[in-house]
C-alpha cells in the first residue's frame, strides 16, 4: 500500500520502496530545503530577507517537480472529521493555559476582535505554511525513505524542534507538538485541523509567557539577539504585530 492511500483507510507503519533514484532525490530535497531553513534562522540582516526568498523560490520548485497531488499533502476534505478533535484539544489546553496565566498576571493580548485579528490573522496563515512544510514536505519524503512510520513522524519532529534553538520554551513545546501533528497526520492525511491547533497553540504561549522569557517566539539569531526589556509580569506592551511576524520576523519567529 502507498504511504499516500485513500485517507479513509487507517494508514498501515510500513510503505512500498520507492525506487533508488526517487529516495536519492528526496534525501537531496530534505538536506537542502532544511540547510535553508537553518540559513535563514542564523544569519543576520539584510542578508537574511534574501535568503528567504530563495529558501522559498527552492520549496515551490521543490513540491511542483515533485508534485504528487494535493490528497498527498493533506490539502483535501477527506480526514478532515476523523482529525478534528485536535482543535478540541488545542482550545481546551489554550484555555487552561489563559486561566493560569490571568491568575499569576502574564496574560496579555491585544485588546478588541480587530486587534486581534491584526495581531495574530497573519500568524494563522504562518501556521499553515508550517504545518504543509512539516507533514507534507518533511513527513511525505521521510515515509517515502523510513518504512518505519512512527520513526519518520520523530525523525520530524526532531528536526523541526532542532530549528527552534535556542529558544529554551519553544524548542520542548514544538518537538512535542510535531511528533503529535506526525501521528495524527499519518492517520488522517489532513493538514487544515494540524494547522488550526497550531495557530491556537501558537497564540496561547505568545499571550501567555511574557515576551522577556520568550524574547517574542523568536528563533536562531533572532533569539540571541533579542534586547529584553525591563522584566514585567504583565506584558501588554510587547504584543505580536503581523507586520513583525509575518513578514519581517517570520525567517525567525514561530
Amino acid at each position: 500500500m502507498s504511504v499516500f492511500a485513500d485517507s479513509e483507510k487507517s494508514c498501515v507503519c510500513a510503505v512500498d520502496p520507492a525506487p533508488g533514484r526517487r529516495i536519492a532525490w528526496d534525501i537531496g530535497e530534505l538536506l537542502i530545503g532544511y540547510c535553508l531553513i537553518l540559513t535563514v534562522i542564523w544569519t543576520p540582516r539584510p542578508l537574511q530577507h534574501w535568503l528567504y526568498f530563495i529558501a522559498l523560490g527552492w520549496f515551490i520548485v521543490s513540491i511542483v517537480l515533485t508534485f504528487d497531488g494535493w490528497k498527498a499533502m493533506g490539502c483535501c476534505v477527506a480526514g478532515f472529521w476523523r482529525s478534528s478533535w485536535v482543535v478540541g484539544v488545542a482550545v481546551i489546553v489554550a484555555a487552561i493555559a489563559t486561566f493560569f496565566a490571568s491568575s499569576l498576571h502574564t496574560l496579555h493580548h491585544p485588546g478588541g476582535p480587530a486587534a486581534w485579528l491584526a495581531a495574530f490573522g497573519g500568524y494563522t496563515i504562518w501556521a499553515l505554511m508550517q504545518q504543509l512544510l512539516l507533514q507534507g514536505y518533511f513527513l511525505a519524503r521521510l515515509l517515502r525513505i523510513i518504512p518505519n512510520a512512527n520513526l519518520a513522524a520523530l525523525i520530524t519532529a526532531s528536526v523541526f524542534a532542532l530549528a527552534h534553538l535556542p529558544n529554551p520554551i519553544l524548542t520542548p513545546l514544538t518537538l512535542v507538538w510535531g511528533l503529535a501533528a506526525c501521528l495524527v497526520f499519518i492517520r488522517s492525511r489532513n493538514v487544515y485541523p494540524l494547522a488550526i491547533a497550531h495557530a491556537i497553540f501558537g497564540v496561547c504561549v505568545a499571550i501567555t509567557i511574557p515576551a522577556n522569557l520568550l524574547h517574542n517566539m523568536r528563533v536562531g539569531l533572532g533569539y540571541l539577539r533579542y534586547h529584553p526589556q525591563p522584566l514585567h509580569l504583565s506584558q501588554s506592551d510587547h504584543v505580536v504585530s503581523t507586520d513583525a511576524w509575518v513578514i519581517a520576523e517570520a525567517p525567525t519567529r514561530r
